[in-house]
């Protein structure tokens, strides 16, 4: 990391608009996941106002990007992205008996979506059409799922693997006991 102050106004504003570009992201669209104005990001990212550490922790919490690393002297492309398990968003209002975690970024919402959903004993999710041409792919990780789609029904068990129309209403069920699914929802 660089030691010089002046170094590090001169390095943030680039940095964060690199961030920003890097995950195809608008400044409308940070200013949404931050909560920081989309008129101060801009300034920010053209070095004319110095961010609060509280402002600058909430871009770097929406950019997916570590503080440390915004001022690192090397390329922004050599890493690798970490999402914790105690940092991943979660869907707790969804559903019935059932816990969705988010494991897809912010900015692939309504594009190409990825879900860990755990159900207990008998717990739903029942879902109204998507976009049209939206699809579902879903892979069985624990215990045995129903899934419906439009008047299609199949059952599977741990390991199976479906892919079904999303832009139809359709459901996922637990219904002999507790499961987990890996759900990837392809919007058109």
């Amino acid at each position: 990391m660089t030691e010089n102050p002046d170094d590090i106004l001169t390095l943030l504003p680039a940095r964060l608009k690199e961030a920003r570009r890097a995950q195809g992201l608008s400044l409308e669209a940070v200013a949404n996941l931050s909560g920081v104005s989309r008129s101060m990001v801009s300034q920010i990212e053209r070095g004319e106002s110095s961010p609060t550490i509280a402002t600058l922790w909430n871009l770097t919490r929406a950019l997916q990007v570590d503080f440390a690393g915004l001022l690192e002297a090397g390329d922004m492309q050599d890493r690798i992205e970490v999402l914790r398990a105690v940092d991943v968003p979660k869907i707790e209002n969804m559903g019935q008996g059932c816990r969705i975690r988010i494991l897809s970024p912010p900015e692939e919402a309504g594009g190409h979506e990825v879900y860990d959903i755990r159900f207990d004993p008998g717990g739903a999710l029942t879902s109204q059409p998507h976009t049209r041409g939206a699809m579902e792919q879903l892979t069985v990780l624990e215990g045995e799922i129903e899934v419906t789609s439009g008047s299609a029904k199949d059952h599977l068990q741990a390991g199976d693997t479906a892919r079904y129309a999303a832009d139809v209403g359709h459901a996922i069920i637990a219904p002999n006991g507790a499961a987990r699914v890996f759900l990837i929802v392809k919007n058109a």
